[in-house]
């Protein structure tokens, strides 16, 4: 295996690009090196981990590196698949600084023995995005079919949209082009606003690549069955199928994936009208689970996606076939669960009109989904009128009477029209510096509770992250990159000192699969198996355990979390800890004596909650500090 890591580093504005070699030890993936050349250039960086186009399944995520718009700090993004056609240009990162002179198409190609080669092609993009299928669509569509003929084998497209331009969430879509068919699987990096980052700080609105260089990747079976069989008393392919399960097909609960799976088992810790499920009776709660979820959004689910089996990968060989699709809607838990029941949507056909709109504009679905169930809320509620947002009505935001079709869809209607809006800029929206700063100026012009009803962590003076969909404190912790799964998110009641360290330990561990380029979906053999792979191939395993430390206390220096600002969030945590106690039946003393303080000072007991974490956190993570780093 070949000891270095080869990164393209380009200069967007002058076009000038040059091939930079690093030793593997120095650093061993596009996350270290990713935050070494963030914090020299402010560099976007796109690559892919050591074990891309290897034997191992999961191992071909794209991750993309940088300081996000949205969220301020070093962030992480990473896209399923995109890394196995990224691998035939024979480098292992994309880094890219400077900014074009206007919106431009970035064009990569290599043949084997041959150099790289690379256009930077200006284009209309406006133009493109109101054609065809629209937006990002339109813009994959044109990339490939304008250069198409240039490639050997199939090229991959990331692609950015309209919210790209106009807000801080625009993501960077791709979809598996197959025997030179563009097909609807699109996989995306969407947290953490890497499209806005892409053609705002560098022009770039699109990127092609592919090529035919081979390069020496492990390809043997043999010898990756005998370590598996000597961990697990399994194959390869055996242990990461069962891995799987959960991604594919769960026989437990007869459905598969993560909206089926979540939904079939969350009960009532459901999410729903923008949180204000968590103010409603336990009964109420299950009400909603049994009738408006498992008899209807899920059914659908079941009968149309998995019963007729239409799942497919994200790109490369995989078991997990986690992306269940109906037609051209790939269905996921998060997107269609902010898109979905914490807007009030309850209906597959109505699911589908929403998410498929702001798939369309380029939005991270999740944090788009957060503003939207906040700005229904408030129009629900009279604090912001139509006009305000430019909307031809109120949404249904009660569970009372909810006509599970009918209402679904004038809510994902009203949705579709806050997207328009807001790219726009029609009425009051204006997310060109993000919605925290929005919903502060109107805390203190119009109503306080109108910035109260907005869900988000903070970071530093303006960044912020609609949280990962779960009813769990974790999801609101102080750790220094949020809205990933970089913390523990299990719904257990953790004392928060000890949730810190749990959160530490999530922490490295995700950041070692990233780091590798490994989907997640994988990481019941990965993470235990991964070290002993690099010191098999490469003989440093101690080395990449002490750089992943060292890594990981550099992201920790970085992190500027700040206290929840609204108070939505300490009603999240206060009500989570309650239904802990009465529904749970958890009789932990420590759980008894948090909901005493919040019952008693809830924003001084939200204070010290928020605190205790961060103590873990830093308590823990004290072990990864290396002096000769």
């Amino acid at each position: 295996m070949e000891n270095q890591i080869k990164v393209l580093l380009l200069d967007a504005g002058s076009g000038f690009y040059r091939i930079k070699r690093y030793p593997i030890g120095e650093f061993f993936g596009p996350v270290d090196m990713g935050l070494h050349l963030s914090k020299i250039h402010n560099s976007l960086n796109i690559g892919t981990g050591l074990l891309a186009g290897s034997i191992f399944p999961g191992s071909n995520r794209l991750i993309f590196t940088g300081f996000s718009p949205c969220w301020g700090g070093f962030y992480i993004s990473s896209m399923g698949g995109a890394g196995l056609v990224f691998d035939n240009l024979g480098i292992n990162l994309l880094s890219i600084i400077g900014k074009s002179s206007s919106p431009s198409i970035l064009y990569l190609n290599r043949s084997h023995g041959e150099e790289i080669e690379l256009e930077i092609d200006p284009v209309d993009m406006k133009k493109i995005w109101g054609e065809g299928r629209k937006g990002i669509y339109s813009l994959i569509d044109y990339t490939y079919e304008k250069y198409k003929g240039r490639y050997k084998n199939d090229p991959r497209v990331l692609a950015t949209g309209p919210a790209s331009e106009i807000s801080d969430i625009g993501g960077i879509a791709s979809v598996p082009i197959v025997k030179g068919e563009v097909t609807y699987v699109d996989t995306w990096a969407g947290r953490g606003g890497f499209g806005t980052k892409l053609l705002r700080d560098h022009g770039i609105v699109a990127v092609i690549y592919g090529g035919t260089f081979i390069d020496e990747d492990f390809r043997d079976r043999n010898v990756a069955d005998k370590w598996f069989e000597e961990k697990y008393k399994q194959k390869l392919a055996a242990k990461d199928f069962e891995a799987t399960t959960k991604y594919r097909f769960d026989p437990n609960f007869d459905t598969g994936g993560t909206f089926g799976v979540n939904y079939a088992t969350v009960g009532g810790g459901l999410i729903a009208f923008n949180y204000r499920s968590i103010y409603f009776s336990e009964a109420d709660r299950l009400k909603i689970h049994k009738d408006f979820i498992a008899g209807h959004y899920l059914k659908q689910f079941n009968d149309e996606t998995i019963k007729t089996k239409q799942q497919k990968t994200c790109g490369e060989p995989c078991s997990a076939v986690c992306k269940k699709m109906n037609n051209e809607y790939k269905k996921d838990y998060e997107p269609y669960q902010t898109l979905g029941p914490l807007c009030g949507i309850f209906d597959q056909r109505a699911a589908e009109l929403l998410n498929h709109h702001a798939d369309m504009y380029g939005f991270d679905a999740i944090s788009v989904g957060g503003i939207l169930s906040w700005l229904m809320e408030c129009l629900s509620e009279g604090l912001l009128t139509p006009q305000d947002l430019s909307v031809s009505g109120v949404p249904v935001f009660t569970m009372e009477n909810f006509d599970l079709e009918k209402d679904s869809m004038r809510n994902a209607r009203i949705g579709v029209e806050i997207l328009d809006s807001i790219i726009m800029k029609r009425g009051i929206l204006d997310f060109f510096k993000g919605p925290r700063r929005l919903a502060r100026f109107l805390g203190k012009t119009r109503d306080m509770k109108i910035r109260d009803k907005f869900m988000y962590n903070s970071y530093g003076r303006n960044g912020w992250m609609v949280p990962n969909q779960y009813w769990t404190p974790g999801v609101l912790s102080p750790m220094p990159i949020m809205g990933k799964y970089y913390m523990h998110y299990g719904t257990e009641f953790v004392p928060p000192r000890e949730l810190g360290k749990k959160n530490a330990e999530r922490l490295f561990k995700e950041l070692m699969l990233d780091n590798m380029g490994i989907c997640r979906f994988h990481r019941k053999w990965a993470e235990e198996m991964v070290p002993d792979i690099i010191e098999s191939l490469y003989g440093m395993k101690d080395s990449f355990l002490e750089c992943l430390k060292g890594t990981v206390n550099r992201i920790l220096s970085l992190n500027s979390s700040i206290f929840w600002e609204g108070d939505r969030n300490i009603d999240f945590i206060h009500a989570y800890l309650t239904r802990q106690r009465d529904v749970e039946k958890n009789d932990n003393p420590l759980l008894k004596e948090w909901i005493e303080q919040f019952d008693s000072d809830r924003k001084k007991a939200a204070f010290d909650y928020w605190y205790e974490i961060h103590k873990g956190i830093h308590e823990s993570l004290l072990i990864y500090t290396d002096d000769k780093n």
